[in-house]
């Protein structure tokens, strides 16, 4: 079983970009795991809010293969505390499907995408960047990875 950070578009800060990479690094010691930038829409200026998500949703939806689970990272998707999300990685684990996780372009998910999708996660209530989504995210699964190992990494 592989887990996939699927992104809309290359990560623009590069300070953000160094701990990326550096939580993406540290989650190859618990799991296969990539992250995965599917590339910027180009001439956006012309196109509507509606027409960027399906754009994005046709690349989306090409790269995920079908037997594949897919889990949206979106303000509507169920809030976990990150020992929830531990025990709901563990179950996803379980079940040996390829995970893929996506983090959508600035507008959100095509509706193609949303009925593609098998589940949907929130992060917060507050609203993040997608790019600082990222980050969160990343760090959330090695916390989650270093939950399950019984490591003391997470603090309660």
């Amino acid at each position: 079983m592989k887990t996939v950070f699927l992104v809309v578009g290359r990560t623009v800060n590069p300070h953000l970009q160094v701990l990326i990479d550096d939580y993406s690094k540290r989650l190859t010691h618990y799991l296969p795991f990539s992250l995965e930038v599917l590339p910027d829409l180009k001439q956006t200026k012309n196109l509507t809010e509606e027409q960027q998500k399906q754009a994005e949703g046709q690349m989306i939806i090409q790269r995920v293969a079908p037997s594949a689970d897919l889990i949206l990272l979106d303000e509507r998707g169920e809030e976990m505390r990150s020992i929830e999300f531990a025990r709901y990685m563990q179950k996803k684990q379980s079940a040996a499907r390829d995970l893929v996780f996506v983090c959508g372009g600035p507008y959100g998910f095509s509706e193609d995408v949303y009925k593609r999708a098998g589940s949907m996660i929130s992060l917060s209530r507050m609203t993040f960047s997608h790019q600082m989504v990222r980050l969160f995210f990343v760090e959330q699964l090695y916390r989650a990875m270093t939950i399950l190992r019984g490591e003391p990494y997470h603090h309660e």
